[in-house]
């Protein structure tokens, strides 16, 4: 398996490093990797925000288990670094959606959030998730965040903070890592559900794309770097794509 180009990796704010070696190394560890079909041009992107340069790097992989690992790496000059993540479960398999994402800028990580969000029509998470979750040490924050309007989709586990020391920025990411090995082994141990329950995940993957590019702030850095049309393609069909099944 390839990794993420070294040449943007170690630029960006050190806990997105961080993070992204670790989940790579999580993945690598549980799953047999196989490269996922991402449109060639879309590997690698570069544009013009304000004036800076903004690189983004995708690279997105496939199991048994997984339609599409996706973790994307960006850069906006020297003002704005950012990590994205998200796990996307294959419909034949129950599984919440793993998502991360780190933003920050000058040296300061502004946003960081994590979470294992449900898919279920009450939204709520699976009791073997609910257990392994609630059974982890508390943690707490300094600076929490509100989560956005649009943001029911998130759990009650979800962590969304700015970290306010380098050891906050710690207990974040060893908290990721945490969710991520539960989502994991999880995953690995379940079997996929009747082909009459499979629509009913799939609408919880629709209601969870279609609440993502609801996220205005992303929708506007990429309209400004790459225009409306772009940025459209791009939230639909590579940040919060849909794959329906086959008729």
């Amino acid at each position: 398996m390839s990794s993420i180009s070294i040449s943007l990796r170690e630029h960006l704010h050190p806990l997105i490093r961080n993070l992204a070696n670790r989940m790579e190394e999580v993945w690598q560890r549980y799953f047999d990797l196989q490269p996922y079909p991402l449109p060639p041009e879309m590997g690698y992107v570069e544009g013009r925000l304000e004036g800076e340069k903004l690189t983004i790097e995708n690279r997105c992989y496939q199991t048994r288990q997984f339609r599409k690992l996706h973790l994307e790496l960006a850069k906006v000059g020297k003002s704005l670094d950012i990590l994205h993540c998200v796990m996307f479960p294959r419909i034949e398999y129950n599984l919440p959606m793993f998502g991360t994402d780190l933003v920050g800028g000058r040296g300061q990580i502004s946003a960081a959030i994590a979470d294992l969000s449900p898919v279920s029509p009450d939204l709520t998470l699976p009791s073997i998730y609910r257990q392994q979750l609630q059974a982890l040490p508390k943690v707490s924050f300094s600076q929490p965040r509100s989560l956005p309007d649009w943001g029911d989709i998130f759990s009650e586990f979800c962590l969304f903070i700015r970290p306010a020391t380098e050891e906050e920025e710690t207990v974040f990411l060893e908290r990721v890592i945490a969710y991520l090995e539960i989502h994991c082994t999880t995953a690995l141990q379940s079997n996929p559900v009747p082909t009459e329950e499979i629509s009913q995940v799939l609408a919880g993957q629709r209601y969870y794309c279609t609440k993502q590019r609801q996220n205005d702030k992303t929708r506007r850095v990429l309209e400004k770097a790459f225009g409306l049309e772009w940025a459209e393609h791009y939230m639909t069909n590579i940040l919060f794509d849909i794959v329906e099944p086959a008729a």
